[in-house]
């Protein structure tokens, strides 16, 4: 067994820091704190001295192979922005250019510390493929949307998920239905009652623009919120990502049958969709994961520029002491590993999966030491990440990412190939 001993790292805590050794046997943490000497027998150790270990950031919601939009259609609404600039170039895209799509989203997402995202996307294989090549976690939706698909390419779907095609140690399916203005009510029933027969969560867009509400009033006599309920698609194993408007009657259906809030303040911001109530959703006591959306819209994948954002508006909602540092941190990494049923992932505790990311301590922005948590959500960024470390394996180390030269090369011809079609 495979096995990495981490030598004197510091674990920060709402208790106090300490420095710790850290051991990892295959894909699980095995021992933290003391580590016997027998216990390490041929482990690679590695020194940590100047380092802090933290959680691996998890992405509650985005579209990975959007990369190749960053930058394309800015400054402009949701619905104009999709139907007029998004839509018409994601139609360009084959199969090979969401593979250089997909490796340069998740080598952004790498060196910015996370190592697991919940996609929405086309071409799922090809997605699948990249993130076994790359090392780490996925739950990969199966894409729903009527008014984009032939009733033949619904019905592949659902078969491509029975036969629960792709799945592995660090992959995973999702039923997903695009949102409630690309799939219609009989749909949504299907794929709710599907995902509960097969044991799929459910990753949909919800509530996003007041337009969406709106429309859903006028079409179907309620909210979004009220219409997955109508379909049986509100419950436990849904993660429901925006969420801006939501009422009060919304999150109490949220928090009565389990459903999570995947918040993406920064891609809500840009688009002019809102700002979610992340406060009134803390207290009614709804869950609440964090993610960063597409490239096209965020336009990163930066998960810790989401978290702290997410503080700061909380903040401003309800009072300085709203969603403390510690908190917002578990919104960007344990509460998204919940939604998407990784009950033992998402924390630095033995017995669970070894994600964890290496963070310099004699990086300017983590000095002085204070809080270190704090020096983490409000003060560091990526820079601050030496080495990332996913189910047990190094996929960062010193900054640099195997083969990154080569994927922002190959994106860069791809981009450009694409603009001039």
């Amino acid at each position: 067994m495979h096995k990495i001993l981490l030598k004197s790292v510091v674990l920060p805590g709402q208790g106090g820091d300490r420095v710790v050794d850290v051991l990892i046997a295959g894909n699980r943490f095995a021992r933290i704190g003391v580590v016997p000497p027998e216990e390490s027998l041929g482990a690679e150790v590695v020194d940590c001295s100047r380092f802090a270990i933290f959680p691996a950031f998890y992405n509650g919601h985005t579209h990975a192979a959007m990369t190749l939009l960053r930058g394309y259609a800015d400054d402009m609404p949701l619905q104009k922005w999709l139907q007029e600039y998004i839509w018409p170039f994601e139609a360009k895209l084959t199969g090979d250019d969401i593979d250089v799509a997909c490796r340069l989203a998740l080598l952004e997402m790498i060196k910015s510390g996370t190592v697991f995202f919940a996609d929405m996307y086309w071409h799922r294989e090809r997605t699948i493929k990249v993130v076994g090549e790359m090392g780490i976690r996925a739950a990969v939706g199966v894409t729903f949307a009527e008014s984009l698909m032939s009733p033949e390419a619904i019905e592949g779907n659902f078969k491509f998920l029975a036969a629960h095609t792709g799945e592995s140690e660090r992959v995973r399916l999702a039923v997903a239905p695009h949102s409630v203005y690309t799939v219609g009510e009989a749909l949504l029933k299907r794929c709710a009652d599907f995902a509960r027969s097969e044991n799929f969560m459910v990753h949909t867009h919800l509530s996003e623009t007041k337009k969406e509400l709106e429309d859903c009033e006028r079409q179907y006599g309620c909210s979004p919120v009220r219409l997955l309920e109508r379909a049986g698609m509100l419950g436990s194993n849904l993660a429901a990502a925006h969420c801006v408007h939501l009422s009060d009657d919304d999150m109490k259906a949220f928090v009565d049958l389990g459903a999570t809030a995947v918040l993406n303040p920064n891609s809500n911001l840009k688009l002019a969709s809102g700002i979610p109530p992340i406060d009134r959703l803390l207290r009614s006591g709804a869950n609440v994961a964090l993610g960063t959306d597409g490239d096209s819209s965020n336009n990163n994948l930066d998960m810790h520029e989401e978290m702290k954002l997410a503080a700061l508006l909380a903040k401003v909602q309800g009072g300085a002491e709203t969603l403390p540092a510690h908190e917002a941190l578990k919104m960007a990494t344990v509460h998204v590993a919940r939604a998407y049923g990784l009950m033992d992932a998402g924390e630095i505790k033995e017995g669970y999966l070894a994600d964890c990311l290496l963070v310099d301590l004699k990086n300017e922005r983590m000095v002085p030491g204070h809080n270190l948590v704090s020096n983490w959500v409000y003060a560091a960024d990526s820079s601050c990440i030496d080495s990332v470390i996913c189910n047990g394996k190094f996929v960062m180390r010193g900054r640099h990412v195997d083969g990154e030269e080569e994927i922002v090369r190959n994106a860069e011809t791809c981009a450009k190939r694409l603009a001039a079609v």
